[in-house]
This record gives structure tokens, sequence and C-alpha cells, in this order.
């Protein structure tokens, strides 16, 4: 394997061992809703509002990380690895790329190339950390939609994940050269540099998710709508089961529709200052990884 592919795995994972504790909070704020309807109430179940409520006990902590870690480790090295490939294909040195047209470009690519891995990474981490089952493990998910739904059930929701991931990785690639290339100088010290590529891969880390978040919003009520049903006494459930048997699952549209119908424009935004605070701290660590592995490899 390249050394870039064995860079971007490992700081992937990294990331997600940081930030998964925030990354919970995150996916549970845009998945509940703040007043749910007596309608609402049969796909989705009150989530906790507050930060320290999220929390409920230590195992919370990790809840849906298992996916995650060895998801975003194979996610991370092939966005990397497209994204270079891509880049040297547009004619531009992935060590000193000199248009931001074509960074762009490489890391909408490789967004793409990722989704193979982050449709169904993000359908079984969000379904576990939304689910109020406290032995729903990720691996238990996975196994469920696969005996369900099969390879279809996975990648629910990947036409909105794989255009999240294509604006994303874009925006993500383009800010942290533009910023590194602003920032440092060739006569910075190893300590300046290091602390500028952790500044720069905190920044891009907060531009890529403020350019994609409604999108983020939309993509995990589709991924878990449907996931909790309503408690009805022992008398009611024969006579609701074939009510139930028909719910509908709707579509993105209709769940964006549907969301800004019941809660205005401000439910696509919700948990954006806890995902940027994630964002900043994941990234700087994932970039200062990626680079320290890369000259690691390379000298070896």
């Amino acid at each position: 394997m390249s050394a870039d592919f064995w860079a971007g795995y490992v700081s992937g994972a990294a990331g997600i061992l940081i930030g998964n504790p925030l990354d919970l909070v995150k996916t549970r704020l845009q998945a509940g809703r703040a007043s749910p309807t007596p309608d609402a109430a049969a796909t989705t179940s009150p989530q906790p509002q507050s930060f320290r409520q999220q929390f409920d006990r230590a195992g919370t902590l990790v809840k849906g990380s298992t996916a995650p870690i060895l998801g975003y480790g194979a996610l991370n090295a092939i966005l990397f690895v497209t994204y270079n490939r891509s880049l040297t294909l547009l004619g531009d040195s992935p060590a000193l790329p000199t248009s931001f047209a074509n960074i762009w470009c490489a890391g909408a690519a490789g967004g793409l190339a990722s989704f193979v891995i982050s449709a169904p990474t993000e359908l079984i981490k969000c379904r576990a950390q939304v689910s109020t089952d406290q032995h729903a493990s990720s691996w238990k998910i996975a196994r469920d939609v696969w005996r369900k739904e099969g390879i279809r059930g996975l990648y629910y929701g990947g036409g909105i994940t794989s255009v999240r991931d294509a604006v994303g990785y874009g925006f993500y690639f383009w800010s942290y050269e533009w910023s590194k290339q602003t920032m440092t100088s060739p006569d910075d010290t190893d300590r300046q540099t290091a602390m500028k590529v952790l500044l720069c891969g905190g920044l891009a880390g907060v531009v890529t998710w403020a350019s994609i978040f409604p999108l983020d919003v939309i993509k995990t009520r589709v991924q878990t709508q449907g996931l909790h049903a309503p408690v009805y006494a022992e008398s009611e459930r024969e006579t609701l089961l074939q009510q139930h048997s028909r719910v509908k699952t709707l579509s993105t549209f209709e769940v964006a529709k549907e969301a800004y119908r019941l809660e205005g424009a401000r439910v696509f935004f919700r948990g954006l200052g806890i995902c940027s605070v994630r964002a900043f701290v994941v990234n700087a660590v994932q970039w200062a990884v990626y680079e320290w592995m890369m000259r690691l490899l390379r000298q070896s």
C-alpha cells in the first residue's frame, strides 16, 4: 500500500477516537425534534436537549464509534489516495498544488470515491447513536439491517450522502491548502509548521461542515427515520398493527420538506455549534497525523 493510504487510514481513525463524544451530541440534535407532534412521535423519540443529558452513562462516550473507527480509517485512506491521484491527473502536484480549482475538483472526486464506505458507516453510526436500546451495538445494527434489507439497506440515504461528501471534501481540501499556503513559509521552524498545520486543519474542518451542514441534517434524518416505534397499550397493538405496517418511508426531499414545515429553517443548522467545535479539534488532529505520517513513511 502507498504512504498516503496508511497516513490517511491512521489519521482517520485518530480523528474518530477524539471526536466521537461530540459527534454523538451533533447526531442526536440533528435527529431529534424540538417538540414532536403526535404524528412525528411515531417516527422520532424525543432526545435529551442539554449537553450533559446526552451522556446518560459512561458507555455513551463511545456509542456508535466501532463502525466509524473501522470505516473512517478506510474512508480516509481512499479519500487521500483518490485526491492525490486526481490532482496528479489534473496536472497538479499533491505536494504543492497551484490551482485551487483543481484542488476542489480532486477533493470532490475523493469524496465521491469514499461514498462506498461512508454511506453504510454513517447509517450504522447514526442509528447506534440515536437508538435508545442500550444493547444496540454497531455490529447488531449492521447485522439487523443486512438480514432485513441486504446490501440495499446499508446504502439507505446514499444519494444525499454522496452529494454531501463530494461538496464537503471539495471545500475540505480547498480550504486546507488555501490556509496552509497563506500562513506557512519556508522559514518556519518545525514547531511553527506543526502549529500552523493544526490551525489550518481545524479551519478546514469548520469551513467544510459550515458548507454542508443542512445536507448533513437531512442525511441524518433520512437514515434514522422510523427508527423508534411508539409504545401502545396491549389492547391497542392488534388494532394498530396493520396501520403501522403501512407507514410510509419518506424520500430525501420529503424529509427536508417535513422538517422545514415543522420547525422552520433553523432545523437545518441545529447542532452546528457543537459540530464546529468537533470539526476544528478532529481535523486539526487528522491533518497533523497525516502530515507527520507522510514524512515518516517517505523517510523510511
